[in-house]
């Protein structure tokens, strides 16, 4: 539409044209050379002939004189209407506009909010009526709280936060998250100035819900067992109020930087602290011990209670059976007396013989003692042995003949020991 119009109104734009812009078409009015750069003057006139010839002029003949210019209403408005056109076209065409993949664009229509495109080629009206600006969705974005950049640039307005014991630790952490809402993060935002500043207002709620979360917890907590909770604790509570506020805002993760006491106070901290580790590891190894003796203890105490229940029960069933067999031998004795004495007296014989290993017998007749080897002759012979002659005992050395007596009451006794008192 443009090459025809410009065609139209006879102006080639062809650098190839060694005429153009040298005056009129006729060679013969060109007195300079096809070498000669083109008459800027020149080129003027010619451009003002052909609008006006299109706009409906006559051309006077006087080389581009303008006096005798009488326009004709048909080619004029045709003209202008070309003009136009071409105008609303580039206008129109100003209003395209490509979103990239994770990005999002949000329009408004004469400065009010309208509506958010996605990705790929997009068409607003052109400007003064619509406007768009895009916002990267995808995005993760961090936020630094109490450091900038590294720990080791502190910003202590930020991180000295005052605990439920009445102590001040000294915290760092960042804040990550994505946008939910393009138009909620561009407009529902507190303006500081003349421009928006999104990550002052998550670093404000960030420090906000810290405060909160570390001001209902012990200090020992938050320095030790207790890192993962308050980050867990700080990152709901941001979003409870990120939400409350329509921020658009997405919390994805809280990152524990760097939690300790204040540098003014580290080393007498450091010492409190190696004293209470010092503290536990000696009430564990008491308690090490204890666990190791007592059990013991108690062991030795069960075993020596079960012996001495184990005692008592043997002496009191001695104690017990020795009074049943007394009771039954006083039985039997009221029976026969004299059967019931010898009896008796043989057991016990039986049993101090069963014993005894040597034998020594005095007899009164010879003033000799008489020795009895018992171990050597109930020993049992050897078949392999030699056969030992026998060797006859000396005459002195025989075994009396112990002659049993009843006296008329039912005792017994024998003829040496009657003999014996007699003497005596």
């Amino acid at each position: 539409m443009i090459a025809s119009f410009l065609k139209r109104i006879g102006l080639t734009l062809s650098l190839n044209d060694p005429q153009w812009g040298r005056g009129s078409n006729n060679p013969k009015d060109d007195k300079k050379s096809p070498d000669t750069p083109p008459d800027l003057d020149q080129v003027w006139k010619d451009l003002n002939q052909r609008i006006a010839r299109l706009l409906g002029g006559k051309d006077s003949g006087n080389g581009g004189d303008s006096n005798g210019f009488s326009p004709d209403p048909a080619s004029a408005r045709f003209g202008v209407g070309a003009i136009a056109l071409v105008f609303a076209f580039v206008w129109l065409v100003s209003g395209v506009f490509i979103v990239q993949e994770g990005q999002t664009a949000v329009i408004t229509t004469f400065g009010k909010y309208s509506h958010v495109t996605g990705a790929g080629m997009n068409w607003r009206w052109p400007y003064p009526i619509q406007h768009h600006e895009i916002v990267n969705v995808s995005q993760v974005r961090t936020v630094e709280i109490g450091y900038r950049k590294s720990v080791k640039l502190k910003e202590a307005r930020e991180s000295l936060m005052l605990t439920d014991d009445e102590n001040i630790v000294d915290i760092q952490f960042a804040v990550q998250y994505k946008l939910k809402s393009a138009a909620e993060w561009l407009y529902n935002n507190r303006e500081l100035g003349n421009s928006r500043d999104q990550d002052e207002m998550i670093r404000q709620v960030a420090e906000t819900a810290i405060r909160e979360i570390v001001g209902k917890s012990k200090m020992d907590f938050v320095l030790y067992e207790g890192r993962e909770k308050v980050a867990l604790d700080t990152s709901a509570l941001m979003q409870q109020i990120l939400d409350r506020y329509n921020a658009g805002v997405l919390v994805t993760n809280v990152t524990m930087q760097g939690v300790q006491p204040p540098e003014q106070v580290q080393t007498a901290f450091d010492d409190a602290v190696k004293a209470g580790q010092d503290k536990e590891r000696q009430k564990n190894e008491g308690q090490a011990y204890a666990n190791e003796v007592i059990p013991k203890a108690k062991g030795e105490a069960s075993r020596l209670l079960q012996e001495a229940e184990g005692y008592k029960s043997r002496v009191v069933a001695n104690a017990e059976g020795n009074a049943s067999r007394f009771k039954q031998v006083l039985s039997e004795y009221q029976k026969a007396p004299a059967v019931t004495r010898d009896r008796m007296y043989l057991e016990t014989m039986q049993q101090i013989f069963s014993s005894t290993g040597k034998l020594m017998l005095d007899t009164k007749a010879g003033n000799n003692m008489l020795y009895l080897p018992l171990d050597k002759m109930l020993q049992t012979p050897d078949p392999a042995a030699k056969p030992v002659a026998p060797v006859a005992p000396p005459a002195t050395e025989q075994i009396p003949t112990v002659e049993m007596r009843y006296s008329k009451d039912g005792r017994s006794r024998d003829s040496r020991d009657s003999r014996d008192r007699e003497t005596r």
